[in-house]
């Protein structure tokens, strides 16, 4: 049977959410997978680790003394938490920008709390509650600092765009012409192509990193130090690099994308749900991770929320559960986990 992510109501298998996973190493080298390793799809926000590296080596971070922690939010998919939005104001008063200049629209915060914050001040969001906001204040940091006119920033023709996708490129080792181009949901231009090159992309960071290499190490240093700024409470991405301490750190994508480096291992992983479900991810990426070592029974334990999430109906009542059915291959041999 193919990988998937089962959803059981009661107990029979009502749901299933087919997946793909590549996990390569540093030198380009396929070691496991399942499904289509080849499977071409967007990186969607799990590309952010690669558009803040200008930022470091650009000098952004140096010449407006970014930190850490504003660092860590450029690579963010957040929840628009209090804390995420006192970050983005900082960040923007450092880069002399408004709210109003951001390209990114507005949207509903994944938070609960700012939520009901602003249900209850009868206010609606605004463009820093989107989740992508503090990349896209990165971007007009880095116009303001290359001294390029930040107007139109997120369209492809702009030198920022231009930028990135030169970055991109060069840790997915494809030329950009090999590479789909289309806006992300923030309006950002994202980069179509295999997720096996996404998993090598992430592999090449984690191994810079380890080696020392200024930019990767300083975006991932950023990302597993702070950990909430690239998720938010009871997310996966943060929990999972809170747990690790350094070990891992990861990225979520929007339309079931994920993806993990390894510095110890220098390993990267990348997955994909192929109908897009955000819910399987979780279950999907724990597993893989479990039967490759990476995390031990006792982290999984801590982290088993998230990896056989309950199926609650309207009254809070617990009437299901997902479970993971991978089956990862291996140029040795075949290495699989049931719910």
């Amino acid at each position: 049977m193919e990988s998937c992510v089962e959803v059981l109501r009661g107990a029979l298998v009502e749901s299933r959410h087919r997946i793909h996973a590549a996990v390569v190493d540093a030198e380009g080298r396929l070691r496991a997978s399942t499904g289509d390793p080849e499977l071409i799809t967007f990186f969607r926000s799990a590309a952010k680790p690669f558009q803040a590296l200008p930022l470091v080596q650009d000098g952004v971070v140096e010449r407006l003394g970014l930190t850490q922690e504003e660092l860590a939010l450029c690579c963010g998919y957040h929840s628009a938490e209090a804390r995420h939005l006192l970050v983005v104001e900082s960040m923007m008063n450092k880069a002399g920008v408004s709210g109003e200049a951001l390209a990114c629209g507005p949207h509903q915060p994944f938070s609960a709390s700012t939520r009901r914050e602003l249900a209850e001040a009868g206010l609606e969001p605004g463009r820093l509650h989107n989740n992508c906001s503090g990349k896209h204040v990165g971007m007009m940091a880095l116009a303001r600092v290359r001294g390029w006119n930040p107007a139109g920033y997120q369209r492809l023709e702009h030198p920022v765009q231009g930028r990135m996708l030169a970055e991109v490129s060069q840790w997915v080792d494809l030329p950009a012409e090999a590479m789909a181009i289309a806006p992300d949901g923030c309006g950002i231009v994202c980069f179509g192509l295999p997720i096996r090159r996404m998993a090598l992309a992430y592999a090449r960071l984690a191994a810079a990193a380890r080696r020392g290499e200024d930019a990767p190490a300083a975006v991932v240093r950023a990302m597993v130090t702070y950990p909430e700024m690239v998720a938010g409470e009871d997310r996966l991405c943060t929990d999972l690099m809170r747990r690790t301490e350094g070990r891992i750190f990861a990225k979520v994508g929007a339309e079931g994308v994920y993806c993990v480096g390894v510095p110890g291992a220098e390993l990267g992983i990348a997955l994909k749900v192929e109908d897009g479900a955000s819910r399987a991810i979780p279950p999907a990426v724990l597993a893989i991770l479990r039967q490759l070592d990476l995390i031990s029974e006792d982290d999984l334990g801590a982290l088993r929320r998230h990896a056989y999430p309950e199926l609650l109906n309207t009254c809070s009542e617990t009437v299901g559960q997902l479970r993971p059915n991978i089956r990862l291959y291996t140029p040795d041999l075949e290495v699989s986990s049931g719910g």
